[in-house]
């Protein structure tokens, strides 16, 4: 079994914790990752851990973590105390709630408690014109939606805070996969639109974390 090389020195070079990505990784390198955190006292997000993968654990090391089974994440440690920052995540629809879960997660393991606007898409605009208010509170906005990922360019022309754009593969026929969302996000008249990878929600949480610290300077 090949070991994994920890990055644990990453939160000091750039404010934002090592991570694990729990796919294309095997049971027993993903067991000892989490083993060694255990054992030196260290708090980990995994991403990306499917329920099978996660029952498949050993039950001690299954105990000693928070498992998120609809955003398959999971982190190992105690919660930290969330600030102030506020993000808000918007999502088109209900069948995007798994990346928007991957985005809250992520925050929350860094101590930022994200506010959920979910279910707002532009095919019923009346929906988001009616939580546009609350919106606009939020210091960062990240924008989760698959289809043809219209919420992007109508966010983005609506809301002066910094927008992170996350298509999903949410979809079907032409709009299946994702790439017509993430297509629609690049090419946004809208200026300012930030996006990115489908279905990265991740990323799209570092981004929003990167944006608050340099806020907060």
């Amino acid at each position: 079994m090949t070991p994994a090389k920890m990055d644990w020195e990453r939160v000091k070079r750039t404010g934002l914790p090592e991570a694990v990505y729990g796919e294309g990784k095997s049971l027993s390198q993903l067991a000892a990752i989490l083993a060694d955190a255990a054992e030196t006292g260290r708090r980990l997000l995994v991403t990306r851990l499917t329920p099978e993968r996660f029952q498949a654990l050993p039950e001690e090391l299954k105990v000693r973590l928070d498992y998120d089974e609809e955003s398959r994440t999971a982190i190992l440690g105690e919660a930290v105390i969330a600030s102030h920052g506020i993000v808000t995540i918007v999502t088109a629809g209900l069948a995007d709630m798994p990346v928007a879960g991957e985005v809250a997660r992520t925050l929350a393991f860094s101590g930022v408690e994200a506010r959920c606007v979910a279910d707002v898409g532009v095919a019923g605009l009346w929906r988001l014109m009616d939580s546009l208010s609350e919106i606009r509170e939020a210091e960062v906005v990240i924008a989760v939606a698959g289809m043809e990922g219209a919420l992007f360019s109508v966010l983005a022309g609506l809301v002066a805070a910094p927008i992170i754009a996350v298509p999903t593969s949410v979809g079907r026929g032409v709009t299946e996969g994702g790439h017509v969302a993430l297509h629609s996000a690049l090419g946004s008249c809208a200026p300012g639109l930030l996006t990115v990878n489908i279905d990265n929600g991740f990323g799209a949480a570092q981004a929003a974390l990167r944006i608050l610290q340099r806020g907060r300077m």
